[in-house]
């Protein structure tokens, strides 16, 4: 078992099988954008008979949103690729990938855009406006929290058990991202058939099927990750039993629970919620490392006096 384990993740979580993962995904992304403008020029010009008020197919901007899915999918994946490195940089994917689908989202609006007095009354360039606020400031945050995550506590020498606890953990983190790709390909695969039944059974409904379409696959790809990370942090709790790690974990599945809750609102509650997500994961980290740079402190001062 341990042999096959291994051997799943230097084939799925390899720099190679990486590379070659991140060339088929930009291909893909280039292609499906020139089939959708292709698609959007069919319809606008009445050859063929597909209803014209779909989101999707208004405009040649709209059609950014196709190749724009498919590089949020590639995200994914590096989100699984860093689980076992790192569990902060693990959540920034987490919080990289919500950004993008606001961005996504943005190419849809910009599609529906009304210039006009009453900006503040239509639905679509209200929108517009919480996303586009919403980017700037998550892509902000996200910069803050990367910052924080890259620094470096220099603590004491570690014993040769805690390091022999901590290559178990990460071993099996490394199990664990190794099963998440097929269980999160099946996912992808199921959510993108099920989404299309849907729409082809309901192309009469003025685009009715587009209208959730930025929930296709992340609302329960996130409440995956909720899951992955209630088992991450219990198992933890076999390798670690300082308090301020078992908060931090405990806090980023408050902030992954946040970002899942927000696909059920729409509007500016739907933003506020990734907003205060990302906000309590960054302030979390910010007092983490400030009890890792005191214990360092301590324990420098212990090793002096010994």
């Amino acid at each position: 078992m341990n042999k096959l384990s291994i051997n799943s993740l230097s084939f799925l979580l390899s720099a190679e099988t990486r590379n070659k993962i991140e060339h088929a995904f930009l291909l893909i992304a280039i292609v499906s954008f020139i089939i959708h403008l292709l698609l959007i020029g069919l319809v606008q010009f009445d050859i063929m008979a597909i209803n014209k008020q779909s989101v999707l197919l208004q405009s040649p901007i709209s059609a950014i949103y196709t190749p724009f899915s498919f590089i949020l999918v590639y995200e994914v994946y590096l989100l699984i690729f860093y689980l076992p490195t790192s569990l902060t940089t693990y959540i920034n994917k987490q919080y990289e990938i919500i950004l993008l689908i606001i961005m996504r989202r943005l190419f849809k609006d910009l599609s529906n855009l009304k210039i006009s007095a009453d900006w503040f009354t239509i639905k679509y360039d209200l929108q517009f406006t919480y996303d586009i606020v919403t980017s700037l400031l998550l892509f902000y945050l996200i910069y803050v929290f990367y910052k924080e995550s890259e620094k470096k506590q220099f603590t004491a020498e570690v014993s040769e058990s805690n390091n022999a606890r901590t290559i178990k953990y990460t071993q099996i983190k490394k199990t664990i991202a190794s099963l998440l790709v097929p269980v999160v390909l099946i996912l992808a695969i199921y959510s993108f058939v099920n989404w299309l039944l849907i729409s082809i059974s309901s192309v009469s409904r003025s685009g009715e099927s587009f209208e959730n379409i930025n929930n296709v696959f992340f609302e329960q790809f996130f409440t995956l990750l909720v899951i992955v990370d209630v088992i991450l942090l219990l198992v933890s709790f076999f390798y670690t039993d300082t308090f301020h790690t078992i908060v931090r974990n405990s806090a980023f599945i408050i902030s992954t629970i946040l970002i899942r809750i927000s696909f059920n609102v729409e509007g500016y509650m739907n933003n506020l919620l990734v907003v205060i997500a990302i906000v309590f994961g960054l302030m979390i980290l910010m007092v983490y490392n400030k009890f890792e740079a005191r214990m360092s402190l301590v324990n420098a001062i212990g090793k002096q006096n010994a």
